[in-house]
Protein backbone atom coordinates (compact mmCIF):
# COMPACT_ATOMS: atom_id res chain seq x y z
CA UNK A 1 0.00 0.00 0.00
CA UNK A 2 1.64 3.25 -1.17
CA UNK A 3 0.65 6.08 1.18
CA UNK A 4 1.94 9.53 0.18
CA UNK A 5 2.85 11.60 3.26
CA UNK A 6 0.56 14.42 4.41
CA UNK A 7 1.59 17.31 6.63
CA UNK A 8 -0.97 20.12 6.60
CA UNK A 9 -1.06 22.71 9.39
CA UNK A 10 -2.99 25.98 9.61
CA UNK A 11 -5.42 24.58 7.08
CA UNK A 12 -8.03 27.33 7.55
CA UNK A 13 -10.63 24.57 7.23
CA UNK A 14 -13.81 24.82 9.24
CA UNK A 15 -16.43 22.11 8.82
CA UNK A 16 -19.90 21.46 10.16
CA UNK A 17 -21.57 18.14 10.91
CA UNK A 18 -25.05 18.49 12.32
CA UNK A 19 -24.75 21.01 15.14
CA UNK A 20 -20.96 20.60 15.32
CA UNK A 21 -18.67 23.42 14.27
CA UNK A 22 -15.08 22.19 13.99
CA UNK A 23 -11.73 23.77 13.19
CA UNK A 24 -9.31 21.42 11.46
CA UNK A 25 -6.01 22.25 13.16
CA UNK A 26 -3.86 19.81 11.19
CA UNK A 27 -3.93 16.71 9.00
CA UNK A 28 -0.94 14.36 8.96
CA UNK A 29 0.06 11.01 7.53
CA UNK A 30 3.43 9.53 8.36
CA UNK A 31 5.31 6.53 9.67
CA UNK A 32 6.14 6.27 13.38
CA UNK A 33 9.86 5.49 13.35
CA UNK A 34 9.97 6.75 16.93
CA UNK A 35 7.44 6.62 19.72
CA UNK A 36 5.59 9.65 21.10
CA UNK A 37 5.88 10.32 24.85
CA UNK A 38 2.93 10.81 27.16
CA UNK A 39 0.99 14.00 26.51
CA UNK A 40 -2.51 15.46 26.43
CA UNK A 41 -4.29 18.05 24.33
CA UNK A 42 -6.21 21.21 25.15
CA UNK A 43 -9.73 21.33 26.52
CA UNK A 44 -11.38 21.52 23.09
CA UNK A 45 -9.00 19.41 20.99
CA UNK A 46 -10.06 16.03 19.61
CA UNK A 47 -7.27 14.11 17.85
CA UNK A 48 -8.37 11.26 15.61
CA UNK A 49 -5.89 8.46 14.81
CA UNK A 50 -6.28 5.80 12.12
CA UNK A 51 -3.60 3.12 11.63
CA UNK A 52 -3.63 1.56 8.13
CA UNK A 53 -0.32 -0.30 8.54
CA UNK A 54 2.06 -1.44 11.27
CA UNK A 55 1.78 -2.23 14.94
CA UNK A 56 2.36 -0.62 18.30
CA UNK A 57 0.85 0.17 21.66
CA UNK A 58 -1.37 3.00 22.88
CA UNK A 59 -1.27 3.83 26.57
CA UNK A 60 -4.19 6.05 27.55
CA UNK A 61 -5.02 7.02 31.13
CA UNK A 62 -2.74 4.24 32.38
CA UNK A 63 -4.25 1.45 30.28
CA UNK A 64 -2.52 -0.32 27.37
CA UNK A 65 -4.22 -0.97 24.03
CA UNK A 66 -2.63 -3.04 21.23
CA UNK A 67 -2.50 -1.27 17.86
CA UNK A 68 -2.80 -3.29 14.65
CA UNK A 69 -3.77 -2.37 11.07
CA UNK A 70 -7.29 -0.95 11.03
CA UNK A 71 -7.11 0.46 14.56
CA UNK A 72 -9.01 3.70 15.11
CA UNK A 73 -8.87 5.80 18.25
CA UNK A 74 -9.76 9.26 19.52
CA UNK A 75 -7.79 11.12 22.19
CA UNK A 76 -9.82 14.13 23.22
CA UNK A 77 -9.61 16.81 25.90
CA UNK A 78 -7.34 15.99 28.85
CA UNK A 79 -6.82 12.34 27.81
CA UNK A 80 -3.21 11.54 28.76
CA UNK A 81 -1.73 9.16 26.22
CA UNK A 82 1.45 7.92 24.56
CA UNK A 83 2.02 5.92 21.38
CA UNK A 84 4.75 3.30 21.20
CA UNK A 85 5.63 1.98 17.77
CA UNK A 86 6.88 -1.52 16.99
CA UNK A 87 10.40 -0.96 15.65
CA UNK A 88 10.22 -4.08 13.46
CA UNK A 89 6.81 -3.11 12.01
CA UNK A 90 6.43 0.66 12.55
CA UNK A 91 2.99 2.20 12.45
CA UNK A 92 1.68 4.41 9.68
CA UNK A 93 -0.89 6.85 10.99
CA UNK A 94 -3.46 9.26 9.65
CA UNK A 95 -3.91 11.93 12.31
CA UNK A 96 -6.49 14.72 12.24
CA UNK A 97 -6.83 17.24 15.05
CA UNK A 98 -10.20 18.95 15.41
CA UNK A 99 -10.92 21.92 17.64
CA UNK A 100 -14.51 21.98 18.87
CA UNK A 101 -15.73 25.53 18.28
CA UNK A 102 -19.39 25.02 19.08
CA UNK A 103 -22.16 22.49 19.23
CA UNK A 104 -25.86 23.03 19.63
CA UNK A 105 -29.16 21.21 19.02
CA UNK A 106 -30.51 21.22 15.47
CA UNK A 107 -34.03 19.95 16.20
CA UNK A 108 -33.19 17.02 13.93
CA UNK A 109 -32.93 13.92 16.19
CA UNK A 110 -30.49 12.12 13.89
CA UNK A 111 -28.15 15.10 13.58
CA UNK A 112 -28.40 15.74 17.31
CA UNK A 113 -27.18 12.19 18.01
CA UNK A 114 -24.12 12.86 15.83
CA UNK A 115 -23.49 16.17 17.56
CA UNK A 116 -23.85 14.89 21.13
CA UNK A 117 -21.86 11.71 20.49
CA UNK A 118 -18.81 13.54 19.10
CA UNK A 119 -18.77 16.29 21.74
CA UNK A 120 -19.22 13.89 24.65
CA UNK A 121 -16.70 11.22 23.63
CA UNK A 122 -13.19 12.27 24.67
CA UNK A 123 -11.79 8.76 24.27
CA UNK A 124 -12.63 5.80 22.02
CA UNK A 125 -10.56 2.85 20.86
CA UNK A 126 -11.48 0.04 18.49
CA UNK A 127 -11.28 -1.37 14.98
CA UNK A 128 -12.72 0.66 12.13
CA UNK A 129 -15.96 -0.90 10.89
CA UNK A 130 -16.85 1.84 8.39
CA UNK A 131 -14.12 1.49 5.71
CA UNK A 132 -12.50 4.82 6.60
CA UNK A 133 -9.60 3.93 4.32
CA UNK A 134 -11.76 4.94 1.37
CA UNK A 135 -12.00 8.54 2.62
CA UNK A 136 -8.36 8.67 3.70
CA UNK A 137 -7.18 7.54 0.25
CA UNK A 138 -9.30 10.33 -1.29
CA UNK A 139 -7.82 12.75 1.22
CA UNK A 140 -4.27 11.73 0.29
CA UNK A 141 -5.06 12.11 -3.40
CA UNK A 142 -6.63 15.55 -3.01
CA UNK A 143 -3.91 16.95 -0.76
CA UNK A 144 -1.24 15.65 -3.15
CA UNK A 145 -2.76 16.85 -6.43
CA UNK A 146 -4.43 20.06 -5.18
CA UNK A 147 -6.67 20.27 -8.23
CA UNK A 148 -9.13 23.10 -8.69
CA UNK A 149 -11.72 23.11 -5.89
CA UNK A 150 -9.49 20.96 -3.70
CA UNK A 151 -9.98 23.03 -0.54
CA UNK A 152 -13.77 22.63 -0.70
CA UNK A 153 -13.46 18.94 -1.61
CA UNK A 154 -11.12 18.24 1.31
CA UNK A 155 -13.69 19.81 3.64
CA UNK A 156 -16.35 17.50 2.23
CA UNK A 157 -14.14 14.44 2.77
CA UNK A 158 -13.42 15.51 6.35
CA UNK A 159 -17.14 15.81 7.07
CA UNK A 160 -17.60 12.25 5.79
CA UNK A 161 -14.72 11.09 8.00
CA UNK A 162 -16.36 12.65 11.07
CA UNK A 163 -19.68 10.93 10.30
CA UNK A 164 -17.94 7.55 9.88
CA UNK A 165 -15.99 8.17 13.09
CA UNK A 166 -19.24 8.70 15.00
CA UNK A 167 -20.79 5.62 13.37
CA UNK A 168 -17.87 3.64 14.80
CA UNK A 169 -18.66 5.05 18.23
CA UNK A 170 -22.32 4.17 18.04
CA UNK A 171 -21.61 0.61 16.93
CA UNK A 172 -19.23 -0.15 19.81
CA UNK A 173 -19.99 -0.07 23.52
CA UNK A 174 -16.40 0.96 24.38
CA UNK A 175 -17.33 4.60 23.83
CA UNK A 176 -17.03 6.71 26.99
CA UNK A 177 -19.32 9.68 27.59
CA UNK A 178 -18.55 12.65 29.81
CA UNK A 179 -20.10 16.03 30.44
CA UNK A 180 -19.62 18.57 27.64
CA UNK A 181 -16.53 20.75 27.92
CA UNK A 182 -16.65 24.55 28.16
CA UNK A 183 -16.80 26.19 24.75
CA UNK A 184 -14.50 28.97 23.58
CA UNK A 185 -13.03 29.96 20.24
CA UNK A 186 -9.21 30.23 20.46
CA UNK A 187 -7.06 30.90 17.44
CA UNK A 188 -6.40 27.59 15.68
CA UNK A 189 -2.87 28.48 14.49
CA UNK A 190 -1.79 29.34 18.02
CA UNK A 191 -3.28 26.19 19.50
CA UNK A 192 -1.49 23.99 16.94
CA UNK A 193 1.79 25.82 17.64
CA UNK A 194 1.42 25.37 21.41
CA UNK A 195 0.59 21.66 21.03
CA UNK A 196 3.68 21.13 18.86
CA UNK A 197 5.95 23.11 21.19
CA UNK A 198 5.16 21.10 24.29
CA UNK A 199 5.30 17.80 22.44
CA UNK A 200 8.61 18.26 20.62
CA UNK A 201 10.42 21.24 22.20
CA UNK A 202 9.84 20.53 25.89
CA UNK A 203 13.58 20.30 26.65
CA UNK A 204 14.41 23.88 25.65
CA UNK A 205 11.20 25.87 25.09
CA UNK A 206 10.85 29.09 27.11
CA UNK A 207 7.78 31.24 27.58
CA UNK A 208 9.63 34.11 25.87
CA UNK A 209 10.41 31.97 22.80
CA UNK A 210 6.85 30.64 22.64
CA UNK A 211 5.45 34.15 23.00
CA UNK A 212 7.64 35.31 20.10
CA UNK A 213 6.47 32.39 17.93
CA UNK A 214 2.82 33.12 18.74
CA UNK A 215 3.17 36.86 18.23
CA UNK A 216 1.95 37.55 21.77
CA UNK A 217 3.37 39.15 24.88
CA UNK A 218 4.68 36.90 27.63
CA UNK A 219 1.69 37.76 29.79
CA UNK A 220 -0.78 37.01 26.97
CA UNK A 221 1.01 33.69 26.34
CA UNK A 222 0.78 32.73 30.00
CA UNK A 223 -2.95 33.55 30.03
CA UNK A 224 -3.44 31.52 26.84
CA UNK A 225 -1.70 28.46 28.33
CA UNK A 226 -3.82 28.78 31.46
CA UNK A 227 -6.96 29.03 29.32
CA UNK A 228 -6.13 26.00 27.17
CA UNK A 229 -4.70 23.67 29.80
CA UNK A 230 -5.74 24.94 33.22
CA UNK A 231 -2.10 25.29 34.35
CA UNK A 232 0.83 27.67 34.08
CA UNK A 233 3.46 27.54 31.34
CA UNK A 234 6.02 26.17 33.79
CA UNK A 235 3.63 23.48 35.05
CA UNK A 236 2.79 22.42 31.49
CA UNK A 237 6.45 22.33 30.46
CA UNK A 238 7.41 20.32 33.54
CA UNK A 239 4.60 17.88 32.82
CA UNK A 240 5.82 17.49 29.23
CA UNK A 241 9.42 16.95 30.40
CA UNK A 242 8.44 14.39 33.03
CA UNK A 243 6.17 12.56 30.59
CA UNK A 244 9.05 12.33 28.13
CA UNK A 245 11.32 11.11 30.92
CA UNK A 246 8.83 8.40 31.89
CA UNK A 247 8.70 7.36 28.25
CA UNK A 248 12.51 7.09 28.04
CA UNK A 249 12.68 5.18 31.32
CA UNK A 250 10.36 2.46 30.06
CA UNK A 251 11.38 2.23 26.41
CA UNK A 252 15.17 2.77 26.42
CA UNK A 253 18.28 1.80 28.38
CA UNK A 254 19.41 5.43 28.81
CA UNK A 255 20.83 6.23 32.22
CA UNK A 256 18.71 8.36 34.52
CA UNK A 257 21.26 11.18 34.44
CA UNK A 258 21.23 11.12 30.62
CA UNK A 259 17.43 11.21 30.61
CA UNK A 260 17.40 14.15 33.03
CA UNK A 261 19.74 16.08 30.72
CA UNK A 262 17.85 15.06 27.56
CA UNK A 263 14.47 16.31 28.79
CA UNK A 264 15.88 19.65 29.92
CA UNK A 265 16.71 19.50 33.62
CA UNK A 266 19.80 21.41 34.73
CA UNK A 267 20.69 18.92 37.46
CA UNK A 268 20.04 15.28 38.30
CA UNK A 269 18.87 16.24 41.79
CA UNK A 270 16.24 18.64 40.42
CA UNK A 271 14.97 15.99 38.03
CA UNK A 272 14.81 13.22 40.67
CA UNK A 273 12.90 15.45 43.07
CA UNK A 274 10.38 16.56 40.43
CA UNK A 275 9.90 13.01 39.14
CA UNK A 276 9.27 11.60 42.61
CA UNK A 277 6.74 14.33 43.42
CA UNK A 278 4.87 13.77 40.14
CA UNK A 279 4.91 9.96 39.98
CA UNK A 280 5.07 9.12 43.69
CA UNK A 281 8.25 7.06 43.38
CA UNK A 282 11.89 7.46 42.32
CA UNK A 283 12.73 7.20 38.63
CA UNK A 284 14.64 3.95 39.18
CA UNK A 285 11.65 2.27 40.83
CA UNK A 286 9.34 3.59 38.10
CA UNK A 287 11.58 2.01 35.46
CA UNK A 288 11.43 -1.36 37.23
CA UNK A 289 7.66 -1.19 37.76
CA UNK A 290 6.91 -0.42 34.10
CA UNK A 291 9.65 -2.37 32.30
CA UNK A 292 7.64 -5.60 32.25
CA UNK A 293 4.55 -3.90 30.80
CA UNK A 294 5.95 -2.18 27.70
CA UNK A 295 8.15 -3.61 24.93
CA UNK A 296 11.54 -1.91 24.76
CA UNK A 297 12.84 -0.06 21.69
CA UNK A 298 16.39 0.81 20.79
CA UNK A 299 18.05 3.70 22.57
Amino acid sequence: MNLPPIHLENTNLKITVGGLALNVLYIKLGIFYRSFPEHSHSKRSYEMHFIPLGQGTLIASGRSYPIIPGTLFMTGPDVVHEQITNSSDPMSEYCICFELLDYEPTRDPELDILTETFAQTPFWFGQDSQNLMEQFEQLSLETTRKSIGYHWYVGTILEQIVVKLIRNYLGDQMAVSVSPTPLQTPDDKRLATIEHSFLSQYSFITVQALASTLGLSVRQTERTIKQFYGMTFTQKRNMARLSAAAHFLTTTTMTISHIAETVGYSSLEQFCSAFKINYGMPASRYRLSRSAQIPKTAD
